[in-house]
C-alpha cells in the first residue's frame, strides 16, 4: 500500500483581497478550512442553493471561472433580494408597477454580470455593487420594520443590525490568522445562524399575512 502524503501550498494570488497574506492550501484542493468555515456545509447560501453551489466551488478552486460563477451568483441573488424588500417595504401590488420596480435592478445585474464576466472580472467593483446593494436593502428592510406593527418585527431589526455589523467584516477585512481564515471566512460563518433567523421571520410573516386575510374574509362575509 503506498503512502498517501498531505502536500501544503502557500497561495499568494490576490493577495490585495486577502490583507495581503497568503492562503494555505491543502493538497490540490484550495481553501480547504475556508469552505468549511464558509458554512456551505451549514446549510448557508444567502438564501438560494443557486448562489451557494458556485461559492463552494469557487473556495476549493479558486480560478478565473470560479471566481466569475461565485460574483456573478452572488449579484443574480443580491438582485432578486434588493427587488422583494422594495416590493414589501412600499407594498407595490400592481403587477405594472411591480415590472417597473423590477425591471432597472434586473438591467443593473444583468450589466454588472456581463461586465465582470465579458469585460473585466475586478474584485474592487464587484464589491463596490455587492455592498450598495446589501446596504440599500438593510436600509429599506429597516424602514418597513419602523412602520410596520408586524409581531415579529424584533427578529427583523435583529437580522437587519446583525447583517450590517457582519458586513463590515468583508469590508474592513482583517489578515489571514496562521494563514488558514480571516474575516471573510468569518463572515460566511456569520451568516449561517443570520439564515435561519430570516427564514424564521420569513415564516412568521407568511403565518401573519394569511391570517390576516382570512381575518378580512370572515369580516366580508359576516
Amino acid at each position: 500500500m503506498g503512502t498517501t502524503l498531505l502536500r501544503f501550498k502557500i497561495d499568494d494570488s490576490d493577495l490585495k483581497n486577502k490583507g495581503g497574506k497568503p492562503t494555505v492550501r491543502v493538497s490540490n484542493v484550495g481553501h480547504a478550512l475556508h469552505v468549511w468555515l464558509n458554512g456551505e456545509y451549514h446549510g448557508n447560501g444567502h438564501g438560494s442553493h443557486d448562489e451557494k453551489s458556485p461559492r463552494t466551488v469557487f473556495h476549493t478552486r479558486d480560478v478565473d471561472i470560479t471566481k466569475s460563477l461565485d460574483y456573478s451568483s452572488a449579484i443574480a441573488v443580491l438582485g432578486f433580494s434588493l427587488i422583494v424588500s422594495i416590493l414589501k417595504t412600499f407594498d407595490v401590488r400592481v403587477e405594472a408597477a411591480r415590472v417597473m420596480v423590477s425591471a432597472p435592478v434586473l438591467a443593473l445585474v444583468t450589466t454588472h454580470v456581463l461586465y465582470i464576466n465579458f469585460y473585466k472580472l475586478y474584485y474592487g467593483w464587484n464589491m463596490i455593487v455587492c455592498v450598495a446593494m446589501g446596504v440599500a436593502q438593510l436600509f429599506l428592510w429597516a424602514r418597513w420594520a419602523a412602520v410596520s406593527r408586524h409581531p415579529s418585527n424584533w427578529k427583523l431589526w435583529v437580522a437587519v443590525i446583525a447583517s450590517g455589523l457582519a458586513m463590515l467584516l468583508d469590508i474592513y477585512n482583517f489578515p489571514l490568522y496562521g494563514g488558514y481564515f480571516e474575516a471573510h471566512s468569518i463572515w460566511h460563518l456569520a451568516t449561517v445562524p443570520l439564515t435561519i433567523l430570516w427564514w424564521s421571520f420569513i415564516r412568521d410573516d407568511a403565518e401573519f399575512k394569511t391570517s390576516s386575510l382570512l381575518k378580512k374574509s370572515k369580516t366580508k362575509v359576516k
